[in-house]
């Protein structure tokens, strides 16, 4: 495939991936529609891509990616969930897939069929999620869509491998397969660990963002290779060192986390358009295949509707069929009994089974031989794979924004809690700068006299009371007299809101008050960074509460560092 094609062929899906978010469509499903008309075109080639290319070098940095943006105790709490759909649903419903094709497709080994049902097993939280969060779902089914997204990949892959060694060899031992799933899995995390720990440790020490993103861009690859080449589960070392990495996070230099979510944002379009682009391409090629197969295409046809069929019964089944494992609590997970799924938002988790990126990878990674004679039925397990991706996006894709509104699941009551929660984060971060201000009380009595370092102090702690009392006012009004102290009066929020940064005189600063109020502001910072990180440690902060108060604090490190003052320090 030369490198031009492929260019046009990314140039071409970005551009439709543009026009879908700016108009609010579904872009995987509008970028393979488009790409699959253009592929009729006579001058567009066959996009033939190594068989690796896609695990390798896509799957790798778009799970990297989902599991830094998610919350690692938003996981363990939803543990139950998760695994239940992650691990077991995949199970189950790759075993339907494979016994269902093997029963309409005899001839076929046992383990090519496993390959299939692996292979569309996968739900992807893609567009599940988007749609999710445009109609505010709530937070929890959120956690659980994206966690089993991230988990469910690495059960997929680990039996997809599994079930190949099985065709290649034309042996299949149960007891075997399953030796090498749980050393994937223990090898996996471990890896994932360690990692993380490293590069965790490495942007620490480094102090420039250029290269501690550039460490991050690589981190997903290394996770992956060095994990499969211990024959562990590359997904799950991927997916283990993004969620330590994205815990740990606001540890690391405000600069890092500015460049980093761009990077990622963008990457994520790039390869997600690339991957349902390609699948739009390669369909027609796929579809000759089939009619030049001894079995033709209406078979191929046939067999492909029914395992679409069997895919989207599997989910609901299962899904309300194992509730009751969420009135479970495994150890470890610190889940609050009454945060369970509802019905309805297990109605609307059981609709949300749009396959994706792993299913289209996967089928485009089977391998053109098995123990070197031409792979069983390799044309119709693609197509089969094709229409079960396609089928899903289109029929639950579009669909699903109806079911949420028809079942009236929402996040009203979570969106409640958040203001609540915030207006309580921003008394506690104003509680530290006043601890922040007395710790300069002997400096600024020595520099000004105990008589204006007193004015100073009030002065200034009363700004950051007021602010805080205004934010509570204005974020949770009817629960602002539980937030605020008995000695913070609601009308402080009116008062010296102009005052920071001015000097304590009329007359204008000097360098070295400059570089003292330079450095005071970003002891506030730090300060109120640190009140955060405690209080998400604690419980008591939920993660996107704090990242959006976070990325207020990151942003008023970048304007000190870009400012006069910071210049004339320097």
């Amino acid at each position: 495939m030369h490198q031009v094609e492929i260019f046009v062929l990314v140039a071409g899906a970005v551009l439709v991936a543009a026009v879908c978010r700016q108009r609010g469509w579904s872009s995987p499903l509008v970028v393979t529609g488009v790409a699959l008309a253009v592929s009729f075109l006579p001058f567009v080639p066959r996009y033939e891509i190594d068989s690796e290319l896609l695990l390798e070098l896509v799957l790798p940095p778009l799970l990297y990616s989902a599991a830094l943006q998610s919350s690692y105790r938003d996981f363990r709490a939803s543990l139950n969930s998760i695994t239940r759909l992650g691990v077991g649903l995949v199970l189950v419903s790759a075993t339907a897939v494979a016994l269902v094709f093997w029963w309409l497709e005899p001839k076929a080994p046992f383990a090519v069929a496993l390959v299939l049902g692996a292979v569309v097993a996968p739900p992807d939280a893609v567009a599940a999620t988007a749609v999710g969060r445009r109609l505010g779902l709530p937070r929890r089914v959120m956690t659980v869509l994206s966690g089993e997204s991230l988990i469910n990949d690495a059960t997929s892959l680990t039996l997809y491998k599994v079930a190949l060694a099985g065709a290649a060899t034309g042996g299949w031992a149960l007891g075997e397969g399953l030796t090498t799933f749980g050393l994937a899995v223990v090898v996996g995390v471990a890896v994932g660990l360690v990692l993380g720990w490293v590069v965790h440790a490495g942007r620490m020490r480094v102090d420039d963002p250029v290269v501690a993103s550039a460490i991050g861009l690589l981190t997903p690859f290394a996770a992956y290779w060095v994990a499969e080449h211990v024959r562990g589960s590359g997904v799950l070392a991927v997916v283990t060192a993004g969620l330590y990495l994205g815990h740990t996070a606001p540890r690391a230099g405000y600069a890092t986390r500015l460049f980093e979510e761009p990077i990622w944002s963008t990457l994520d379009l790039l390869l997600e358009s690339f991957t349902f682009a390609l699948i739009g391409v390669q369909l027609p090629w796929v579809v000759r295949d089939v009619i030049d197969s001894h079995e033709g295409l209406r078979h191929g046809v046939e067999l492909s509707l029914v395992v679409l069929l069997v895919a989207l019964l599997v989910r609901p089944l299962y899904v309300f069929g194992t509730s009751w494992y969420d009135n479970l609590r495994l150890r470890g997970s610190h889940r609050s009994v009454a945060d369970r799924l509802s019905a309805r938002e297990q109605a609307v988790v059981s609709w949300a089974g749009m396959r994706g990126v792993v299913t289209l990878a996967a089928a485009a990674a089977i391998p053109a031989t098995a123990n070197g004679a031409p792979f069983p039925e390799r044309a119709t397990l693609q197509l089969v794979a094709y229409t079960v991706a396609i089928g899903t996006l289109l029929l639950q894709g579009l669909s699903l924004p109806w079911v949420i509104t028809r079942l009236g699941v929402g996040s009203g009551q979570e969106e409640a809690a958040d203001a609540a929660q915030e207006a309580a984060m921003r008394v506690a971060t104003a509680d530290a700068v006043q601890r922040v201000l007395e710790k300069q009380r002997p400096e600024w009595t020595r520099l000004m006299g105990s008589e204006r370092a007193d004015s100073t102090i009030e002065r200034l702690s009363a700004m950051w009371r007021g602010r805080a009392a205004a934010a509570a006012v204005i974020l949770a009004p009817e629960q602002a007299e539980d937030i605020l102290p008995d000695h913070v009066d609601v009308a402080e929020s009116h008062r010296g809101l102009g005052v920071e940064g001015r000097p304590a005189t009329g007359s204008l600063p000097t360098v070295e008050e400059g570089r003292r109020r330079l450095r005071l502001r970003r002891e506030i910072v730090a300060a109120q960074r640190e009140v955060l990180m405690q209080h998400r440690d604690a419980g008591d902060l939920d993660e996107a509460v704090m990242r959006r108060m976070m990325r207020e604090l990151d942003l008023e490190d970048e304007s000190l560092s870009s400012s006069w003052l910071q210049r004339a320090a320097d």
